[in-house]
C-alpha cells in the first residue's frame, strides 16, 4: 500500500439513528450496513459489545462480502457464533484487492482477533553471512536485518542447522569465524588451525589471494554448486601430485573427503527444486500444525513446525492463506512455494508475495513427481508433530488439573508465572519471570528485570522481589486495569518460604491484587529436591508425596525460572566485565574502541599513551587523540 490517502474509513455504530430502540446486533446489524456500502475492495472489522475486534476480513467487493454475513442461514458454527456476537462494524476501502490483503494481514497481526487464524510463533530465522568488510572474509551466523556488507545464505530452520553447516564449512574450506578484534590481536595460530578448521590468515599462514579463492569456493558450495567445487579440487590435487607437492595434494584430498561426507549426510537434496519453501498443513480436532521445509541451493536447510491458532474452527484453505500472509510479513519469500492445500486467493497472494520479493513468486500444489514427494514428506512430519503436540497437551492438561487440586485453585490455571532473582552478593542483580500454561513453557512471554533500586541492601532478596513484582503489576494495571487480557496470571509461584510469601502478599495487597493465587516453593528439609514445602497466605505449610507428578512439575517450573534468572545475571555480569573507561569518552564509539584496544592491548595501556602514540592508531585524529589524552589526565 503506497498511498494511505486512498484508504477511506467508515465506522458503523449500533443503531445510531434511533436511540430509543434496542441496539441492533448480529444479522440485523450487518444487514443495516449494506445501504452504505459500495462495491469497492477493502477490509472490514467485526466488533463485540465491548468494542473488541472479533474478526478482520478482506473483500474484493465489500458490499457483496458483507451481504453473505447478513443471511440468517448457511454459516458454519464458527461464523454463526461470530455473527451473533457482532454489535459494530468498521470498514476501510482500498484502491486494489492486493492492498486490502496487505491491510488485512497487518490488522490481524496488530489486533489478534479471536476468530481469525493467528500465527503465534513468528521468530526470525538465522542465515549464514560471508562478511566482506575485511580483507580476509569471515563466515558467521547472522540473525536480523541484513545491514552488514557481504553475502547472505538462508534462511535456515534453526540455529542448530546453521551451526552444523558452519562446522561442515570449516572442515572443508577452513575459513575464519573469529571477530575482527581477535583477528588483529593474534600472534600465533589458534586451536582451530591445529585441528584443521582454519587456515590462520591472522598470522599470515595464507595469503589474501589463496584465502579469497577459498571464500569463493564456500560461496559456490552454499549456492548449490558443490559438484563443481569438488571437480576443481580434484583437478588441483592431480596437478599438485604431478608436481610432487605431496603435502598440498594430501590437504586437497582431505578437503575432498570432507566435502563428500558433507554431501552424504545432508538428507533431502532435491535435484529438480533449487529453491522453494515446502509448506504442509495437518488439521485435527480443531488444532493445526504447519510444517515448513526450506530448500535452498538444491539442499534441505532444515524445517520448522508452527501451531497457528485456528480461529475457532477455520478450515485448511483459510488457515494456509492466513499463514502465508503472516509468515512472509517480514521474510523474503523464495521463487517457489509448494502448498499441501489450494488456497482461495492464490493469484492475489502470489501477487502480494511477488511485490514483497521484488520478483515473481509462484504458488503450486503439485500432484506428482519430486515436488509431490517433498510435500508428502512435509505432510507426514506435520501429522507426527501434531500428534506429539496433542499428546503433550493432554498430559499438560492433566498436570494443570492436578496442580489446581493440590493448591485448592478454582480451576486449572491457564497462565502460571514463576519468579526468581539472581546476584552475587548483591552485584549485577537480575530478576526473572517465566510463564507456563496448557501448551507448556511460553518462552516468548519470559521477562528479565534489571534490579535498579538505589536503597536496596546488597543481597536483599525480599527487596529485589518487591521491585520486580511492583514493576510487573503496576505496568499490567496501567495497560489493562479491567484485568481482561490473557496476560494476567492465574497462579504465581515464588522461589522461597514463609518470608518471601509474606513479602509478596504485602506487595500484592498494596496494589489491590490480593486475590491472585500465590504459592511459595521452599527447599524444605536439608534443602533436598523432593522435600519441597509449599507456603500459601493464611494456610498451613504442606508437602506433596515424593513421587507425585505435580511435585515434579513444580520442580521443573522452579528450575526453569532459576535457569532463566541465572542466565540473565551471567549476561549482565559479562557485559559489565567488558565495560572500559573508553566507553565514557565522547566520540569514541565501537570502531575506535576496537582500534585502540587492538593497538595498545588494554584500556590501561591507552591511558598511559602519549599524543604521538594515540595519533598512530588508525581512525584517531589529532583532535581525538587530544580528547582521549585529556580524559585520562583529568581522571588521574
Amino acid at each position: 500500500m503506497n498511498d494511505d490517502s486512498q484508504i477511506s474509513p467508515q465506522t458503523a455504530a449500533p443503531d445510531s439513528n434511533n436511540l430509543g430502540a434496542a441496539p441492533l446486533k448480529g444479522h440485523a446489524l450487518i444487514h443495516a450496513q449494506l445501504a452504505t456500502l459500495d462495491s469497492a475492495p477493502g477490509v472490514y472489522r467485526m466488533l463485540d459489545a465491548e468494542a473488541r475486534v472479533l474478526y478482520v476480513g478482506k473483500a474484493r467487493n465489500l458490499r457483496k462480502r458483507v451481504a453473505n454475513y447478513a443471511k440468517p442461514t448457511g454459516h458454519s458454527g464458527r461464523i454463526a457464533r461470530m455473527i451473533e456476537e457482532t454489535t459494530q462494524m468498521m470498514f476501510l476501502t482500498t484502491r486494489t484487492e492486493t492492498e486490502a490483503l496487505l491491510l488485512e494481514q497487518n490488522l490481524i497481526k496488530q489486533l489478534k482477533p479471536r476468530y481469525n487464524v493467528l500465527l503465534r510463533d513468528d521468530k526470525s530465522f538465522p542465515n549464514i553471512l560471508v562478511a566482506k568488510d575485511h580483507p580476509f572474509a569471515k563466515i558467521v551466523k547472522h540473525r536480523g536485518r541484513k545491514t552488514e556488507k557481504g553475502s547472505y545464505f538462508g534462511p535456515f530452520a534453526s540455529a542448530g542447522a546453521v551451526n552444523r553447516t558452519l562446522t561442515q564449512l570449516q572442515r572443508v574450506f577452513q575459513l575464519r569465524t573469529c571477530s575482527d578484534v581477535t583477528f588483529q590481536s593474534r600472534t600465533r595460530p589458534c586451536l582451530l588451525h591445529q585441528i584443521k578448521r582454519c587456515t590462520a590468515p591472522c598470522t599470515g599462514l595464507i595469503n589474501q589471494a589463496d584465502y579469497g579463492a577459498l571464500v569463493a569456493d564456500a560461496e559456490r558450495f552454499l549456492s548449490g554448486r558443490s559438484t563443481s567445487v569438488q571437480a576443481d579440487l580434484a583437478r588441483e590435487m592431480a596437478v599438485a601430485s604431478d608436481a610432487m607437492e605431496f603435502e598440498r595434494a594430501a590437504a586437497l584430498r582431505d578437503r575432498i573427503r570432507a566435502l563428500t561426507q558433507v554431501q552424504s549426510v545432508q538428507g533431502i537434496n532435491p535435484r529438480g527444486v533449487p529453491e522453494a519453501d515446502v509448506i504442509a498443513l495437518h488439521l485435527e480436532g480443531g488444532q493445526a500444525c504447519v510444517q515448513v521445509f526450506f530448500i535452498r541451493a538444491n539442499q534441505s536447510w532444515g524445517n520448522r513446525d508452527f501451531y497457528p491458532r485456528t480461529g475457532s474452527g477455520a478450515e485448511e484453505p483459510e488457515i494456509l492463506e492466513a499463514f502465508l500472509g503472516q509468515f512472509y510479513d517480514d521474510k523474503t519469500p523464495p521463487r517457489l512455494i509448494l502448498l499441501s492445500h489450494a488456497i482461495e486467493n492464490a493469484d492475489l497472494m502470489g501477487q502480494l508475495l511477488s511485490d514483497r520479493a521484488g520478483r515473481k513468486v509462484e504458488l503450486a500444489v503439485p500432484q506428482r513427481g519430486e515436488k509431490a514427494d517433498l510435500l508428502e514428506n512435509a505432510a507426514r512430519n506435520a501429522r507426527e508433530s501434531l500428534a506429539r503436540k496433542l499428546a503433550e497437551s493432554a498430559s499438560q492438561s492433566r498436570l494443570l488439573s492436578e496442580l489446581a487440586r493440590a493448591f485448592d485453585l478454582e480451576s486449572p490455571p491457564r497462565r502460571i508465572e514463576v519468579y526468581d532473582n539472581s546476584h552475587i552478593q548483591g552485584s549485577d542483580a537480575v530478576g526473572g519471570m517465566i510463564v507456563a500454561g496448557p501448551e507448556g513453557f511460553l518462552k516468548s512471554q519470559y521477562r528479565k528485570f534489571n534490579i535498579r533500586g538505589e536503597n536496596l541492601t546488597p543481597g536483599d532478596d525480599f527487596g529485589m522481589m518487591r521491585e520486580m513484582l511492583t514493576r510487573r503489576f503496576e505496568r499490567l494495571l496501567r495497560e489493562d486495569p479491567d484485568r481482561e487480557s490473557e496476560h494476567w496470571p492465574d497462579l504465581l509461584l515464588i522461589d522461597g518460604g514463609a518470608g518471601q510469601v509474606s513479602a509478596v502478599t504485602d506487595i500484592l495487597g498494596a496494589l489491590g491484587l490480593d486475590d491472585l493465587p500465590m504459592v511459595g516453593v521452599a527447599k524444605g528439609v536439608d534443602r533436598d529436591a523432593g522435600k519441597e514445602e509449599f507456603h500459601r497466605p493464611g494456610k498451613p505449610v504442606f508437602a506433596l508425596r515424593h513421587n507425585d507428578p505435580v511435585l515434579y512439575f513444580v520442580q521443573r517450573l522452579r528450575d526453569e525460572a532459576h535457569r532463566w534468572a541465572i542466565g540473565a545475571h551471567r549476561a549482565k555480569r559479562s557485559k559489565a566485565i567488558t565495560v572500559t573507561p573508553l566507553d565514557e569518552i565522547a566520540g569514541v564509539g565501537a570502531a575506535r574502541k576496537r582500534a585502540l584496544l587492538a593497538h595498545f592491548g588494554s584500556a590501561k595501556a591507552v591511558s598511559r599513551a602519549g599524543l604521538p602514540d594515540l595519533m598512530a592508531v588508525e581512525g584517531i585524529s589529532q583532535a581525538m587523540a587530544q580528547t582521549i589524552h585529556d580524559f585520562f589526565n583529568a581522571k588521574s
